[in-house]
């Protein structure tokens, strides 16, 4: 690790609502108008996850991802690809189960958040061993951007996973905002929505009302700022 990880690592804590991003799931808006709108009503955790995108195309919409995200002092963390996000110079990579190696990402590139991809108590485990900065758990509820046979953890599947684990962990799968404060109160203080953003009329108002409903329930009622348009 390095004092530029755990610095990104306090950023990242202190975000609350972690947006990721799907171009075909934006109600056939530009991602990057989403996420720009995102960023406006206060998002500052951001995953670019286009997996329809060839890693040309992907590296490209980093770069101008990478922008908007700093305009905003936001995170940014790039899905799959450890090389795009190098490229980028992004604050992190999170990673699926056959992707890349934890340990390797972790050698190769010390100064980067590793998420990693978790559906059990045994890949959380395992992930933490191998030197993931957070453990992502889900799907927790029925969701349209992953494809699932299996059954869905649910809050007693996300109490399972996070007993075993020291490390930070996010929560994601079909979560909505009726959701947050039951979430909030078994553990979760990093909830990663898609589509509760990139759906909704509005993806700016959206986003603050999500902070909203987050910090609420965590115990603060300070609503997030919005950026002037």
């Amino acid at each position: 690790m390095s004092p530029t990880h755990d610095e990104r690592m306090r950023r990242f804590a202190a975000a609350g609502i972690y947006f990721v991003t799907s171009g075909s799931l934006s109600a056939g808006r530009d991602t990057l108008a989403v996420l720009r709108a995102a960023l406006e009503g206060g998002i500052r955790l951001v995953q670019l996850r286009e997996k329809e995108l060839s890693v040309r195309r992907l590296t490209e919409l980093g770069r101008a991802a990478r922008e908007l995200t700093r305009r905003h002092d936001a995170l940014l963390i790039i899905n799959d690809r450890l090389d795009v996000a190098l490229a980028c110079e992004a604050d992190g990579v999170h990673l699926g189960q056959d992707d890349f190696p934890i340990a390797d990402a972790r050698r190769i590139a010390p100064s980067l958040i590793i998420g990693a991809s978790s559906h059990s108590e045994d890949e959380a485990q395992a992930a933490q061993v191998s030197g993931a900065t957070y453990v992502n758990i889900g799907p927790l509820f029925p969701t349209r951007t992953k494809e699932w046979s299996s059954d869905f953890l649910g809050v007693d599947g996300l109490d399972r996973v996070r007993r075993v684990l020291s490390c930070p962990f996010s929560v994601m799968g079909g979560i909505k905002a009726h959701h947050i404060p039951e979430l909030v109160r078994h553990g979760a203080r990093t909830i990663a929505l898609v589509t509760a953003i990139t759906q909704a009329p509005d993806p700016r108002h959206a986003a603050a009302e999500l902070l909203t409903v987050f910090r609420q329930a965590s115990g603060s009622l300070q609503p997030p700022p919005l950026t002037p348009q």
